[in-house]
């Protein structure tokens, strides 16, 4: 900024922005630290996987365009990065690994290493179901837009977190009728400037001047018919912490452990008892392309997933594999029945590295046992066999011949719903059919019959098995009846069927596996 001079850094494919500066960065085999930045790239191959734009990913890159690493491998959008006093960054991260959060899923706040590592909440699920645009204050605060739906220009109301208990600490600072807030940076003083305009859009943005703490706000800059947006103060700041890194890019490879898989954050510890949980499947995310085959119209999907494989748990709870690095991969413990109990967001390891956690959505501010787990102590069970080999489950391929022999029968024009024989609609009726879904007062939407990524949820499932199979934690479908098959219709399928039909559901019910 000294000379006035523009110099180019990256020379990419994609559309390159938001940069920011990071700590310094170590290895045991370079001689000497260096500086990095941070960015964010849409680079126009895979599109987010709701469908409707290109995903981003956030990337870093040495200060003379070397070195490029993608840090994130979200299969929607990470963005707005920023660098925390520690050296870690903070962003923004649009979850939709399943359906808890409704079709557009939720935008939430990561923390993450440098080097792409050790990911984990920010935040929490608390608040807003978007948060996005962070930045960090001097006082030791970090300050975000949150709103429950997407503004055009995503501006909403902020609040904010304390640096030493994020996941404990949240507050809102600006009410509705206030405004909606936009694009906030910090001031050496630890007030924040932050665009604000009228929420029903009357006037434009003004930049302000804005004390998170006494909440008084002052109008900086403001001009008819301008939107001003993303003002940043040009000023000395503390230099964030280094960091370390044992990534090895020759490794194609990286590792999950997590020490016991029964410490949660169940309400009521006796949900999730010991032993109910056999064995833990590693699903991998497949990115969507701009190409991708289409589904029936009426159907939303969730993102293709391949299985790499299933490994027992061992006695203490604990579990350690071997993963491709750098692949979007989902965790789900499967019980008895094989039924997915719990499953994780998209997650990934880097090269190298050791990705682990404590137990499967535990208090993250958790401190373990002092013992070295069962599994850790043994060798990594290795789940990455070659793509050819890696197991999917599509509704065209494998479930319809299924439904067309088993159940057609009874589900036809003149027979119980849903309809399941085809009739003029053919195989695409059928898939509609079973992905139905009805309003349930005061909840909002269900499916009828199939709920994509919980076969345990399904009511298909419960007619099949006789059985209500969801888990307390489930909420109201714990307590939905039940109508089994009449015991003088059609055989119930085999367990190699109900095998299928379960990993077809777990898997997101695709009408077509990629």
């Amino acid at each position: 900024m000294a000379s006035g001079e523009i110099r180019r850094i990256t020379d990419r494919r994609g559309d390159c922005r938001s940069p920011c500066y990071q700590g310094s960065m170590y290895t045991i085999t370079e001689e000497a630290p260096w500086r990095q930045i941070t960015f964010v790239e849409t680079d126009g191959r895979t599109v987010n996987e709701f469908g409707v734009g290109g995903a981003s990913a956030i990337y870093s890159c040495k200060l003379d365009g070397s070195f490029v690493q993608r840090l994130t491998y979200n299969l929607s959008s990470d963005y707005d990065p920023v660098i925390m006093p520690d050296g870690r960054l903070v962003f923004a991260s649009w979850q939709r690994s399943g359906w808890h959060h409704g079709p557009l899923g939720r935008i939430t706040l990561l923390g993450i290493n440098t080097d792409g590592i050790d990911f984990a909440p920010f935040c929490g699920e608390v608040g807003r179901r978007i948060k996005q645009m962070p930045c960090v204050t001097t006082r030791g605060l970090a300050v975000f837009v949150e709103a429950d739906s997407v503004a055009w220009d995503g501006a909403g109301q902020l609040s904010c977190v304390s640096l030493r208990r994020p996941l404990h600490s949240y507050r809102s600072i600006t009410r509705a009728d206030e405004g909606l807030f936009h694009s906030p940076s910090p001031l050496p003083d630890g007030r924040i400037l932050v665009s604000r305009r009228p929420a029903d859009g009357s006037a434009p943005h003004a930049v302000c001047s804005l004390d998170p703490e006494t909440k008084r706000l002052e109008v900086v800059l403001e001009e008819a018919g301008c939107h001003w947006l993303q003002a940043k103060v040009v000023a000395p700041r503390e230099e964030p912490d280094g960091r370390s890194s044992v990534l090895t890019p020759e490794d194609p490879l990286g590792k999950f452990y997590c020490l016991d898989v029964y410490q949660t954050d169940l309400k009521d510890p006796k949900w999730m008892p010991r032993g109910c949980v056999k064995k833990v499947r590693v699903v991998e995310g497949v990115p969507r392309g701009p190409g991708d085959p289409s589904t029936p119209a009426s159907v939303p999907q969730l993102a293709a997933r391949r299985i790499l494989g299933e490994t027992s748990l061992a006695a203490d709870g604990s579990f350690n594999i071997e993963v491709p690095a750098n692949l979007p991969i989902q965790l789900q413990l499967l019980d008895d029945k094989g039924m997915a109990l719990r499953s994780c967001g998209w997650i990934w390891t880097r090269n190298h590295a050791a990705q682990g956690c404590i137990g499967c959505h535990e208090d993250p501010e958790l401190t373990p046992i002092n013992r070295v787990a069962d599994a850790v102590a043994a060798d990594s069970v290795p789940l990455h066999p070659p793509v050819e080999r890696r197991q999917s489950v599509d509704f065209r391929r494998d479930v319809m011949p299924m439904i067309a022999k088993k159940c057609a029968g009874c589900h036809a024009a003149d027979g119980s719903p849903p309809r399941l024989d085809g009739g003029s609609t053919g195989a695409e009726g059928v898939y509609a059919a079973l992905l139905a879904r009805e309003e349930a007062s005061g909840a909002g939407p269900r499916w009828k019959y199939v709920y994509p990524g919980q076969a345990r949820t399904s009511p298909l499932v419960w007619h099949l098995v006789g059985a209500n199979t969801s888990r307390p934690w489930d909420g109201p479908a714990a307590r939905q009846p039940v109508k089994p098959i009449p015991a003088d219709k059609a055989p119930a399928l085999s367990a190699e069927e109900m095998d299928l039909l379960v990993r077809w559901i777990d898997l997101g019910a695709r009408w077509q596996s990629d």
